[in-house]
């Protein structure tokens, strides 16, 4: 029950009971200015109000069933504390970087309750208190400074449910201009800032009068839209489908006439612009169109090149390669090694096991032997250096290859600045997206050769495209298919199973964890039985076992992030179980971080140098700049408060987010609750993640389920028939040449 009666409140915030990072809402403790009454209940959307701040609340009375009577907050102005607690709780509450708890009560010991108008007007004085060196000292003006701009940014934002941590982000991308672009224009924030999407944008843009149907509202839809898709893997949206999105997204409730005109218009005006392609029915985004097309193109100027090694001599050659690795090829390898060597762009696809890392460690050898160079690149760090051990030779990620240059945003190596290198070698090639496959394939030098390595039958890559899959459906280059098992003994279960999967046949389930064996299966039904028996493995069960390290060996990795058995709720979970260190930084309600944490990266931070999927553990935690320390395999990186939204607990991960890696021990949960995630190579790759054992944790059905749906997940993507129409037309132009 509500009261009718606007109200308006002064008091001080005496302690945050609750706060939603993501969206700024708040339940805290109230104190009246004058002391003596008892803190009152306030919930609303409060974004960067610290504990000890003094408010003016306007609002009303609300009796809420559960917890009695609150103050629901309609605005709040932040004024300025008036007492020496307050402004003591006010410094300390870590608004301003530099200045903790500890620091607060000096610096308030010593200016009392002129603290502020100090910090304000002559900030050089806190020199005065002890302990407050130089560097502190600049931190802590810089902060103020920073402080003071950004709450006006903050205050703006408090009705529209962007939290504090994106006002920073906004600030720092925009500056002093922040508050101008915000209100001139809202959707640029979609576009500019990583976390705020569309629909944050449209709230505070309608809240400033734009209009429902204003056609830059519809511009932004689309392109919202269109990036979606893209996020769920897409290169194109065919229009009839893209303009019904944009509507249901634009409008709804069904009542605007004539916006599917407005749409259209916008279509047409952003084709114009430059920043989406139309060809044909479907519409792009111009980066994706034009990579896509730089695909094409690069592939074939390389297929145009010639082999690198004459096949006269190649029996020789293949014959003193295994004598010097000590092995007898088998004859399938034999080939894959003839291809690879007489062909300048050639695929080469398998399963684990199937001695993919023998002939490239091979191929290697061949060609050092002859003086060629040769680079090694995978897509993540752990990849590549998998790759150098396993050829004796540097490998890098392509990122490290192309050289990223934070300041152009962009690679280094291009088309106009190439690679050195006489063949490019390019491992776990099933995670190349349609942007990144464009940059490295056209930064490979004319007359340079190209081989990739990966395993078509796993999941496709995170970002947009299916690079992989579509060279290989084209038809227009070399490819070898690895079938033969050669890695792991006779015993093994994990690359048996795997092969299983992929032919559709059942699954050989051992129903015990303990033995020899490398594969096993635990029947549980219930999901929070299977989140129990999880916890229990990963707490000590596994390491008692197998000697397994429950942070670094271990990997729970399930279909999907919600629910009992999903990431979000098993990380809570295991991170209870696995760490108990006190040492932690809560960033939002239920973001609580700790020192020795395993975190993982969720997208790509170029000028971090850490990329999509890369795990790491929390070094250090600094309270009072709020400041996180990961180490990414030996690399300390630091991370500010405003960036941890890029950083999510890793004890448990999507099967999606694991392409590419690989862990000694992997545990995958699966329940019939995941039933529209149950497909044949979301188990196979969750399957060939596991190196030395592999645990399925659930029911039968749900396994049974996921082997035999063969249906995969459709791309819309046109490489395929563009690289037919291109090589199939270059060869007809080469036989005409001929004659």
């Amino acid at each position: 029950m509500t009261e009718d009666k606007l109200t308006t409140l002064q008091g001080t915030l005496e302690r945050l009971t609750f706060h939603n990072e993501e969206n700024g809402f708040t339940v805290a403790r109230l104190k009246g200015q004058g002391g003596g009454e008892k803190p009152i209940t306030i919930v609303g959307y409060l974004s960067g109000v610290p504990v000890g701040s003094t408010l003016s609340l306007s609002g009303w009375w609300v009796q809420d069933p559960r917890h009695g009577r609150q103050f629901q907050v309609q605005h709040y102005s932040l004024d300025r504390p008036n007492t020496l607690n307050g402004i003591e709780r006010y410094l300390g509450s870590g608004l301003i970087k530099g200045i903790g708890p500890g620091f607060a009560a000096r610096i308030v010991k010593r200016f009392g309750l002129a603290t502020l108008d100090m910090l304000e007007k002559h900030p050089d004085r806190l020199a005065e208190v002890e302990g407050l060196g130089k560097k502190r000292i600049i931190r802590i003006k810089e902060a103020w400074l920073e402080q003071k701009n950004i709450h006006e940014i903050m205050v703006f934002l408090q009705g529209h449910g962007v939290s504090a941590t994106y006002a920073v982000k906004i600030f720092k991308t925009y500056g002093v201009d922040s508050l101008k672009i915000v209100r001139t224009n809202p959707y640029r924030l979609a576009e500019d800032i990583w976390g705020i999407g569309f629909k944050s944008a449209d709230r505070i843009a309608l809240s400033l009068g734009i209009a429902l149907q204003d056609s830059g509202r519809a511009r932004a839809g689309l392109l919202f839209v269109l990036d979606e898709a893209a996020g769920d893997g897409h290169c194109y949206v065919e229009q009839p489908g893209l303009i019904n999105l944009c509507q249901k997204l634009l409008n709804p409730d069904d009542e605007l006439s004539g916006l599917r005109n407005i749409i259209t218009a916008a279509i047409a005006s952003l084709d114009a612009d430059g920043k989406i392609v139309v060809d044909q029915d479907r519409v792009y985004l111009a980066s994706l169109f034009y990579a896509e097309r730089g695909v094409t193109g690069s592939l074939s100027l390389l297929s145009a090149g010639r082999g690198l090694f004459p096949s006269q001599h190649f029996e020789d050659a293949l014959h003193r390669i295994a004598r010097i690795m000590n092995i007898s090829f088998a004859p399938e390898q034999q080939d894959a090694l003839r291809v690879a060597m007489q062909n300048s762009v050639t695929i080469i696809t398998g399963g684990p096991g199937t001695g993919k890392s023998t002939l490239l460690r091979a191929v290697v050898l061949v060609l050092k032997e002859r003086g060629l160079f040769v680079e090694l690149a995978a897509p993540t760090g752990r990849a590549a250096k998998r790759l150098a051990e396993a050829c004796g030779h540097e490998a890098r990620t392509i990122h490290r290859l192309l050289e990223y240059d934070p300041s152009l945003r962009g690679f280094k190596r291009n088309g106009d600045h190439p690679l050195r290198a006489d063949l490019v070698i390019v491992d776990e090639a099933s995670m190349l997206d349609i942007a990144l496959a464009n940059s490295l394939f056209k930064a490979i030098p004319h007359g340079a050769s190209l081989l990739l390595v990966g395993d078509v039958d796993q999941l496709p890559s995170v970002g947009p495209g299916n690079v992989l899959h579509d060279c290989i459906e084209a038809g227009v280059f070399p490819v070898v298919r690895l079938t033969r098992i050669f890695r792991q003994g006779a015993g093994s279960l994990i690359s048996l199973n795997a092969a299983r999967i992929n032919n559709g046949e059942q699954l050989e389930l051992l129903p015990e964890y303990r033995g020899i064996k490398d594969f096993y299966f635990i029947s549980r039904e219930d999901p929070e039985e299977i989140e129990k028996e999880i916890r229990s493995l990963c707490g000590g069960r596994l390491q008692k076992s197998f000697g397994f390290d429950p942070l670094r060996d271990i990997q729970v990795l399930t279909p999907m992030r919600k629910g009992v058995i999903g990431a979000d709720n098993l990380n809570l979970v295991l991170q209870q179980a696995l760490n108990r260190n006190a040492h932690g930084f809560t960033a939002g309600s239920l973001r609580r971080f700790l020192v020795n944490d395993k975190v993982m990266q969720i997208r790509n931070n170029y000028e971090k140098e850490v990329f999509n999927g890369d795990i790491g553990f929390i070094a250090a935690i600094d309270e009072e700049d709020h400041a996180v320390t990961i180490d990414f395999d030996g690399r300390q990186v630091v991370y500010a408060e405003s960036d941890l939204g890029e950083i999510v607990l890793a004890y448990a991960i999507t099967v999606h987010k694991s392409q590419g890696s690989e862990f000694r021990c992997v545990i995958l949960p699966i329940h019939t609750s995941h039933y529209s995630l149950l497909q044949k190579n979301l188990l196979y790759t969750a399957v060939t993640r596991g190196k030395k054992l592999v645990i399925l944790v659930g029911s039968y059905k749900a396994v049974a389920m996921a082997a035999k749906n063969n249906k995969q997940e459709m791309r819309n993507s046109r490489l395929r028939e563009r690289l037919q129409e291109c090589l199939n037309h270059q060869v007809r132009s080469e036989k005409g040449l001929r004659f």
